[in-house]
């Protein structure tokens, strides 16, 4: 059977989230009543996450894993998952264990109204500093590219499967893949989910990460969200009954 819902989950480094993670996935996944496939790719780790990713699949016939041979970012991660996803709605989550995996049923009702719903973290369990941070870029490119987004950096999302085609590969991808949607003429929503602080491993991403690497990459979307709103209308978005 076609899997309905495809969970497009990348990981580096995270073998002590690997297990934690999967076991509060598979029965919230398996609750829906309806088929699915979890799509775990591995970022060419160098500690045991492939290895663990690999044990977990093997008791768990939805799941499947991708292993690349290097580290190459997790805007690479990701387009590799959907890819090879062939769900007709695609879930991201990281594999950090931040994301409440329980929070999943509350965002695909929205797709009856919607191509896209993106998780808001409501009381954010980082820093000080992170949180300054992640405000302040969001502020500057919801204004900038006018997306209305306004928490691009949580990792939950829910989306019809050919939003996929608006995606570009780009370093920071999910920053953008909102306002990637919006340009191309698809409808996202917002719902507030869960967020929980990082009790394992270490956060992968730091200032250059947070900062210069979506300027610059904000800048290119920008262009292009452009040049694509005025070469062509607007995609016709799904109705309730797709």
């Amino acid at each position: 059977m076609s899997p309905k819902l495809s969970v497009v989950i990348p990981l580096y480094n995270e073998e002590d989230n690997v297990s934690p993670l999967l076991a509060e996935l598979r029965p919230v996944l398996d609750g829906l009543g309806q088929a699915y496939e979890v799509v775990l790719v591995d970022d060419g780790s160098t500690d045991s996450t492939a290895e663990r990713l690999r044990e977990a699949a093997a008791a768990w016939p939805q799941g499947r894993v991708i292993e690349l041979a290097r580290n190459q970012g997790q805007a690479c991660a990701l387009l590799t998952g959907f890819g090879q996803a062939s769900g007709e709605i695609c879930v991201t989550l990281y594999g950090d264990g931040q994301n409440d995996p329980a929070d999943i049923p509350r965002l695909l009702p929205r797709l009856a109204e919607a191509d896209m719903v993106i998780g808001v973290r409501a009381e954010r369990q980082d820093s000080s500093l992170r949180r300054l941070m992640s405000r302040v870029a969001n502020g500057v490119r919801s204004r900038f590219l006018g997306d209305g987004v306004r928490d691009t950096g949580c990792a939950l999302k829910a989306f019809r499967r050919e939003v996929v085609e608006a995606f570009l590969p780009i370093r920071t991808l999910y920053s953008f893949m909102p306002a990637l949607a919006v340009a191309s003429g698809f409808r996202v929503v917002q719902v507030e989910v869960r967020h929980r602080p990082r009790t394992r491993g270490q956060s992968k991403y730091g200032l250059r990460a947070m900062l210069w690497r979506p300027l610059v990459d904000m800048l290119g979307v920008k262009w292009f969200a452009w040049r694509r709103i005025a070469a062509q209308p607007p995609i016709r978005r799904a109705g309730p009954n797709g």
